[in-house]
């Protein structure tokens, strides 16, 4: 199959690489010259484990190939992915579509042939219908079906995600758009992953009520979590616990400061905005929403309660290690990071910041200019009064605890990730924080 990929950021980049991986003649498309230079000249712009040796596998093999051009790119493809950006639209939280729109009224222009046109994009319920509208107002003539197609990947395991997903979901009533798209997804089909295939609607709603529900447990084991502090409980067994019931499963519930990245703050804003627009209300994720930014925030004060427990009195003027910095490991986004607002409201209190982060400090130095980046993490600790785990990188889960205590002004950890156990860090002589335990 020959297949464009509109976009070439997180989703598109790593989608059309594990399709050419499959086989197929991918071209990735995007409009911004820098990163296609890039690209072609072997750079990721992005940070995601294993990417850049299946790029470059795929590109000399002749299979995936990256370029500005749209409409040679589209011209004579058997399927067209639309996989650009639909961030939260400035004061009102709806997903911003100009993109989506914008590449659909491209489409239209170069389509030769019959053609297949999928929204990868994560977009709200009626999205495909009006993609579907304007391909047809623009050019009534071609012969085109509107697909929607949502990915699932996570940042970190994308490639894995993708060529062993939990299931393939695919909305669309067109048998040949049907026949096209089961041919796309031929080799995860032979390796039995399941593929759903649903009206367009439906699929695009999965999406968001998938990350809905994701979020929904992440906020409800961090009240958990709190309500371990208060009575004396311990939040990792009480994880466990519930996790063990086949009912709820064991995943998403690790007590944390809040989820951030570039799918939950966004697509939990979107949802509630499509339920708005269609007076058909969810209050669990309102509720969920609220809880998780007053988190973040809350956090920070938690670090500075630490400070205060340990004598240090007035925190003014007092130095935090803070380790890690974007919303998850394996990754370098810092959208919606609970770093940011934890950094901030230390920040706030007169604290200075000093931060390491193994792959997000150049993303971190944009958002947040003030702080101290540092090359390692004992560099951070270095005449600090506190060290923070904040992301659960793999280079913090085997810190040297007695080295680690001799650099610090004072022996205080707050570990946000409950990454070790209470014995072993007061065992080296600190003083311990965790959640919920």
């Amino acid at each position: 199959m020959r297949i464009t990929m509109i976009g070439s950021g997180y989703v598109g980049l790593v989608s059309g690489a594990c399709l050419s991986d499959f086989g197929h003649d991918v071209i990735c498309v995007d409009k911004d010259q820098a990163k296609i230079d890039a690209l072609n000249a072997g750079r990721m712009p992005i940070y995601e484990p294993g990417l850049d040796q299946l790029v470059a596998a795929n590109v000399q093999a002749g299979r995936l190939t990256f370029t500005t051009d749209l409409a040679a790119a589209v011209a004579g493809a058997d399927a067209v992915f639309i996989a650009v950006g639909t961030p939260s639209r400035r004061g009102d939280g709806h997903a911003d579509l100009s993109y989506v729109y914008g590449a659909t009224r491209e489409i239209a222009a170069a389509v030769t042939g019959p053609t297949v046109v999928v929204t990868k994009s994560t977009v709200p319920v009626g999205t495909g219908d009006e993609v579907e509208r304007i391909l047809r107002e623009e050019r009534a003539e071609i012969d085109v079906a509107v697909v929607s197609n949502p990915e699932f990947l996570r940042e970190g395991a994308a490639i894995g995600d993708f060529k062993r997903p939990d299931r393939i979901v695919i909305g669309t009533d067109d048998a040949r758009a049907r026949a096209v798209m089961q041919a796309i997804y031929r080799p995860l089909y032979l390796n039995e992953s399941p593929i759903l295939f649903t009206g367009r609607r439906t699929s695009e709603l999965i999406k968001y009520a998938a990350n809905a529900f994701l979020a929904t447990k992440i906020t409800f084991i961090n009240e958990i979590a709190d309500l371990c502090e208060a009575v004396g409980a311990d939040v990792q067994d009480v994880s466990r616990g519930i996790g063990l019931d086949n009912r709820i499963g064991r995943k998403f519930l690790h007590a944390g400061p809040g989820y951030g990245g570039s799918c939950f703050p966004k697509d939990t804003l979107a949802l509630l905005k499509t339920a708005e627009d269609f007076d058909s209300p969810i209050q669990i994720v309102d509720a969920v929403v609220k809880v998780n930014d007053a988190r973040k925030r809350k956090m920070g004060r938690k670090v500075l309660h630490a400070l205060e427990q340990d004598g240090a009195g007035d925190v003014r003027g007092k130095t935090v290690a803070l380790l890690g910095l974007t919303f998850k490991p394996n990754t370098d986004d810092m959208r919606d990071a609970p770093a940011i607002a934890i950094a901030q409201a230390l920040a706030d209190a007169g604290v200075t910041v000093r931060a390491h982060d193994p792959e997000g400090m150049d993303a971190a130095r944009r958002i947040m200019p003030d702080l101290d980046y540092v090359a390692d993490p004992y560099a951070a600790a270095r005449g600090a009064d506190a060290v923070v785990i904040v992301t659960e990188w793999d280079a913090y889960r085997a810190l040297d605890l007695p080295r680690l205590k001799q650099l610090l002004v004072r022996p205080v950890m707050v570990d946000l990730r409950n990454i070790y156990r209470r014995a072993d860090v007061e065992a080296a002589g600190f003083t311990y924080t965790a959640i919920g335990r």
